[in-house]
């Protein structure tokens, strides 16, 4: 960001930019590369990962993305009627996050393991227009905060707290939730891979913005879980052509609604776990899912790139 060059921790075993600009294309992820290194490459895909809060920031000015060729989302309805906002005059393409099957194997889990989750909480509010839209994953947790009385399942969350963990375990505890602290389990790959393959299945709530902006947003921990044969419960961010909510994936709205996914789940729990699988080998796989994206990306005429990105 400073054109300072970076540590040689960091770029030990990497290209330099002078290598790197020979391929045939950029697949970037970081909205704030600088336009000077986008444009170095013959042809440049920028790939959202935050539908909905990139667009917002991107309307406002607070971000100014590079201009690129192609553009991917993450969110289902990017770039279609179906979102509740804008976006900045740009083509969106969606793309589903990519798991790779082999290092994410169907795995059984002992008797009575939980659902989890992994996740932070605190993000903050985001303004946009006369609206205060919440960022912030607590909130949207708060919502079904008493789905265990309404469940016989046992729900946990793997929360990064720090020294709060003690006070929000002894928060939760008589609610019902199980909780622990997500560096412990969640510090390394393989940390992150074992606890959800011993978890039974996924519950998981979004941050409120992904939902209020109808994003059709869906979780790269998602696609981790569905890839181990672990069904997965879900908030609904909106309309999708992928998810049915019928096999592997349900998605509420409401606690009443995810109290009964849960019960879908478990009354036929084997047959769920190899739809779950079934899911991420059609939609999730990472070798369909890049060559999907490089097809496209690849194909399309060069004719976005002149346009200013950001205002």
């Amino acid at each position: 960001m400073n054109e300072k060059p970076l540590p040689l921790d960091l770029t030990e075993g990497c290209m330099d930019l002078d290598a790197a600009a020979s391929a045939d294309l950029l697949l970037n992820l970081w909205h704030s590369l600088p336009a000077s290194a986008v444009g170095r490459f013959r042809r440049s895909a920028f790939v959202d990962t935050d539908p909905g809060l990139l667009q917002i920031w991107m309307t406002t000015g607070e971000l100014r993305v590079a201009p690129h060729d192609v553009y991917f989302s993450v969110g289902e309805t990017v770039g279609t009627p179906a979102a509740a906002f804008p976006d900045c005059g740009l083509r969106w393409e969606h793309t589903l996050p990519p798991v790779f099957l082999p290092e994410w194997p169907p795995t059984q889990a002992e008797p009575g393991a939980p659902y989890t989750t992994v996740a932070h909480w605190w993000g903050g509010t985001v303004r946009f227009g006369e609206k205060e839209l919440s960022n912030d994953k607590l909130t949207g947790f708060l919502e079904f905060a008493r789905l265990p009385a309404q469940t016989a399942v046992p729900l946990e969350q793997a929360i990064s707290l720090g020294r709060r963990y003690e006070e929000w375990r002894a928060r939760l505890a008589p609610l019902g939730w199980r909780l622990r602290e997500a560096w412990e389990v969640s510090a390394t790959p393989e940390q992150y891979r074992a606890y959800i393959q011993r978890s039974r299945g996924e519950f998981s709530y979004a941050k409120p913005v992904y939902v209020e902006l109808v994003t059709g947003w869906i979780s790269d921990r998602t696609a981790c879980y569905l890839a181990s044969g672990k069904p997965a419960v879900v908030q609904d961010t909106g309309p999708s052509r992928f998810l049915l909510d019928a096999e592997g994936v349900f998605r509420f709205r409401t606690v009443d609604e995810a109290a009964r996914a849960l019960a879908r789940v478990e009354s036929d729990y084997e047959r769920q776990c190899r739809s779950a699988r079934a899911l991420a080998e059609e939609h999730f796989d990472a070798r369909r899912v890049a060559g999907r994206v490089l097809e496209r990306a690849l194909a399309e005429p060069v004719r976005q790139r002149a346009r200013a990105v950001g205002v």
